[in-house]
């Protein structure tokens, strides 16, 4: 573990990847140390946004002395979004792993995904949890414009494009969801910890 300040009110917690940030991340959000306000999580980081005035070394002390939680609050509740499998990249997608196209539908239906952080785009979270077999690379050359809905793939994660944006992930299909919108409170639907069920749209 590595820790950094980030102005004054900001601690930024440098992990070994992953599976340690959200094991860190579950607990500092079960029982976060005085001063701190959110923690935001990223593939191998935290950061700890803090109140004004709050003693830093105590948190970053307090962060040390934290016993990372078996698993990732689960408190987010669970999105259910349907799916039109159609995607430009199902068939390489099947290609890649192995499987055929009904099957890599099945793989991503048949395991609950976890939203573990997000990034990229507002409103896009990188989920994780489901089936390893549809771990893929991105697209060796990224698309100028991907709709938003896209559902797509790339290494371990699964993803929602929130608006038409240029992207590299390996789309396998679309939703009607609306995943970012600002008029609702909060504007995202995918927020750390939110459980997705992926459904295959009749």
């Amino acid at each position: 573990m590595r820790t950094m300040r980030c102005a004054d009110s900001g601690l930024l917690v440098e992990l070994d990847g992953l599976r340690e940030v959200q094991a860190l991340y579950g607990a500092l959000t079960r029982a976060a140390p005085e001063g701190v306000l959110d923690v935001v999580p990223a593939a191998r980081t935290l950061l700890l946004h803090l109140e004004a005035g709050a003693d830093i070394a105590e948190v970053e002390r307090a962060v040390r002395e934290t016993r990372p939680a078996d698993s990732q609050p689960d408190d987010g509740g669970l999105l259910r979004v349907p799916v039109v499998y159609d995607g430009e990249d199902l068939a390489e997608v099947a290609k890649l792993t192995g499987l055929t196209e009904r099957e890599v539908v099945e793989a991503h239906t048949d395991f609950p995904w976890t939203v573990a952080f997000g990034g990229f785009a507002p409103g896009f979270g990188y989920l994780t949890g489901g089936s390893p077999k549809l771990a893929v690379p991105r697209r060796t050359e990224s698309r100028t414009c991907v709709p938003a809905g896209a559902v797509g793939l790339a290494g371990e994660f699964s993803g929602i494009y929130p608006r038409e944006s240029p992207g590299g992930w390996q789309l396998i299909g679309r939703t009607d969801v609306e995943i970012w919108r600002l008029d609702r409170d909060p504007p995202a639907l995918l927020r750390p910890g939110v459980r997705v069920r992926f459904e295959e749209a009749g």
